[in-house]
C-alpha cells in the first residue's frame, strides 16, 4: 500500500458519513455537526461535504456545492445554534433577510415560491424558514439528544412526546449500558 504524500488527493465523500439524517432541515443542517471518538466532526468544512449535505436533502440539484454557498450555509448553521442555543435570533433574522416567499397562483391552486437575493443563499436561508415551521408547529418538540457525549438535535414524532435520543440503536442503547454497568459496578464496591 503506497503510503500517503502531500500530492495524494483525498478520497471524494460520495455518502454522507452523519449518524443521524432525515430531519428537518434546520436540524439536519445542525446534524452536520456530530461526535465521533470523543471529537466533534464536521461534515461543512469543504464544498465536497455540502454537496454530500445538499443531495441529502434533494437540494443538489436546486444549489451549487461551491465555497460562497458553502459560507452562506455555515452563517445560516450558526445562526441556527445560536436561537436554538442562547434564544438569541438577530443573526437568524439577518439570514431570512436574504430571501422571501412569494405567493403564486397555478392551475392547482395557490402556492409559494422561494426567492433569494443571491440563490447562494437559497440553501441556508431555506433551513433557517424550515425553523420557523418547526417553531409554529411544536417547538417543544425540538430537542436535543439526552447523550451527555451526543450533541444530535432531532424533531420529536412520537405520539407522546417523550423521545429523548436522537437514535435508540445508539445513543439510548450506550445510556442504558452505562446505567446498568454503574450499578453493577456499584454493588461490588
Amino acid at each position: 500500500m503506497p503510503k500517503p504524500t502531500s500530492k495524494t488527493k483525498p478520497t471524494p465523500l460520495t455518502e454522507d458519513p452523519r449518524p443521524l439524517i432525515g430531519e428537518p432541515l434546520a436540524l439536519d443542517l445542525l446534524n452536520t455537526w456530530w461526535m465521533r471518538d470523543g471529537a466533534v466532526q464536521d461534515l461543512l468544512t469543504v464544498p465536497g461535504g455540502l454537496a454530500v449535505w445538499l443531495a441529502s436533502n434533494g437540494l443538489d440539484g436546486r444549489f451549487a456545492a461551491d465555497t460562497i454557498t458553502l459560507t452562506h450555509v455555515n452563517i445560516a448553521r450558526g445562526a441556527l445554534k445560536t436561537a436554538l442555543d442562547d434564544g438569541r435570533t438577530d443573526d437568524l433574522d439577518g439570514v431570512l433577510g436574504m430571501g422571501r416567499i412569494r405567493a403564486t397562483l397555478t392551475a392547482d391552486g395557490p402556492g409559494e415560491v422561494p426567492e433569494f437575493k443571491d440563490p447562494r443563499w437559497g440553501p441556508g436561508w431555506l433551513a433557517a424558514r424550515s425553523y420557523l415551521e418547526l417553531l409554529s408547529t411544536a417547538p417543544d418538540r425540538i430537542r436535543r439528544c439526552a447523550h451527555e457525549a451526543c450533541i444530535l438535535r432531532f424533531f420529536d414524532t412520537s405520539r407522546n412526546g417523550t423521545r429523548r435520543w436522537c437514535s435508540m440503536a445508539a445513543c439510548g442503547n450506550r445510556a442504558k449500558a452505562s446505567r446498568h454497568y454503574a450499578r453493577s459496578n456499584h454493588g461490588n464496591e
